[in-house]
């Protein structure tokens, strides 16, 4: 049974390259495009989407109101893409609409995106779990805002863990974060990143300490699209990790405390080129050198076949519905059950002069422009009693009326075929003309 199909992607935290392929390919295929204008940067969409779709900002809808575009989409069988900043598993209030979307008939799908924090932890080059530093990563907003925080999950107590934190929604209320901060145990001088609309192209990071946040924001006047990184392993290295470490043996290598060679790469494909571009695209600094294409372009010229391809599908799919209705409309559109005009004795049957228009006007105006002149077929006698085949019969022979007498003459073979339909068009009577072209128009 085809259904519609509801798609809540992630959009990553603001630069529309950071959007999967399949997110993208998503938004190509939606006939109804809803986002947040305000957290995604409008060249996410505009990139993607395509030039029919309809566009709804999902700032100025309640539920409710996003509900009904969900049951449209059932009851018409359209494709939505939801798109959500960030990833929809963090914050984006997509369970609820998930939920809803499940019970009705459609296909629902949840496409992952990349995270702001970790899209901040990538501007400050930064790995958030440090070897014996840090080894856990808490997502957590500060209490007292619209949503309310369950019992036992408090900045404070979970600032008692001494390890990276990572803080959203808190900008407005800086001063009270810092207080619980501290209260859980960070110092003054623990390290502390300010992430402003990371990635966007108005991106602002600011390295600072806990004892100096509250003055750092007041400063740059944030209250909005900001988060915070706190904690130790945001300047501190660590030890050497043993994920590589040369004497760790695992299930596919042999540990060696004094290795004699380098390990040897099993993976020996090269990526694939920019559109337009040649040759590999191989890391500079696994060469030595300058790589020619750089891998983003590499991934946004995948992005962008993916959308001529999903679009290009979408197309067809909508050509190919619109043909099927107006063939259960009009079922005789291509039987037309009045009778033809009358022809002189040496006129093809009704039978043959069909297949004969259909077959000029298969050969379009190349058939047109053929010279009177054209060499005369060899003709073939026609077997009495012997009908037509159906439109669209490609492998056939070729079949046009011809004044031999009193039968009709066709062609045969592939050398004959063009000579037969020159022949039949310049010793045609004008009858058949006149019936051939009342055909076309109602092939029309």
């Amino acid at each position: 049974m085809v259904t519609g199909r509801i798609s809540f992607i992630g959009a990553g935290p603001g630069a529309a390259d950071l959007i999967t392929v399949r997110g993208a390919r998503r938004i190509a295929e939606a006939d109804i495009v809803v986002w947040a204008a305000s957290l995604v940067a409008p060249e996410c969409v505009r990139e993607h989407a395509r030039a029919d779709a309809e566009l709804v900002d999902s700032s100025q809808l309640t539920h409710e109101q996003a509900l009904e575009i969900y049951r449209r989409a059932e009851r018409d069988r359209l494709a939505v893409a939801r798109v959500h900043s960030g990833d929809p598993s963090l914050w984006s209030a997509v369970q609820e609409q998930y939920d809803v979307c499940v019970r009705m008939a459609l296909q629902v799908e949840i496409v992952p995106g990349v995270a702001a924090f970790s899209a901040a932890a990538a501007s400050v080059g930064r790995e958030l779990t440090v070897p014996e530093v840090a080894q856990s990563l808490v997502l957590t907003r500060l209490e007292g805002g619209k949503t309310p925080m369950p019992d036992g999950e408090k900045v404070r107590e979970f600032a008692k863990h001494g390890t990276t934190m990572v803080l959203f929604l808190s900008a407005a209320r800086t001063g009270q974060m810092v207080e619980e901060l501290q209260a859980g145990g960070y110092t003054d001088d623990t390290p502390v990143v300010v992430a402003y609309k990371v990635t966007w192209p108005d991106e602002l990071i600011l390295r600072t300490t806990l004892g100096e946040l509250t003055r750092t924001v007041k400063e740059h006047k944030l209250w909005r699209h900001t988060l915070f990184l706190v904690g130790n392993g945001l300047t501190t290295g660590g030890v050497r990790s043993r994920l590589y470490h040369a004497g760790r043996s695992h299930a596919l290598r042999r540990g060696d405390e004094q290795p004699s060679r380098e390990p040897r790469a099993e993976w020996t494909g090269t990526r694939s080129p920019a559109r337009g571009g040649s040759g590999s695209a191989d890391s500079g600094a696994e060469s030595g050198g300058t790589a020619r294409v750089r891998d983003s372009d590499v991934a946004w010229w995948a992005v962008r076949d993916w959308q001529e391809t999903a679009r290009g599908a979408a197309r067809v799919a909508v050509s190919k519905a619109t043909e099927r209705d107006a063939e259960e409309a009009q079922p005789d559109l291509f039987d037309p059950a009045e009778p033809e005009p009358a022809l002189s004795e040496s006129a093809p049957s009704e039978s043959t002069q069909s297949e004969s228009t259909q077959s000029e006007s298969a050969q379009g105006e190349a058939a047109e422009s053929e010279p009177a002149e054209s060499e005369p077929a060899v003709p073939v006698q026609q077997p009495a009693g012997t009908s037509g085949k159906g439109r669209g019969a490609g492998s056939g022979s070729g079949k046009a009326p011809a004044k031999t007498g009193a039968k009709s003459s066709k062609s045969t073979g592939t050398g004959k075929q063009s000579a037969g339909r020159k022949s039949a068009r310049s010793t045609a009577k004008p009858a058949a003309d006149t019936s051939a072209a009342k055909t076309d128009d109602r092939e029309q």
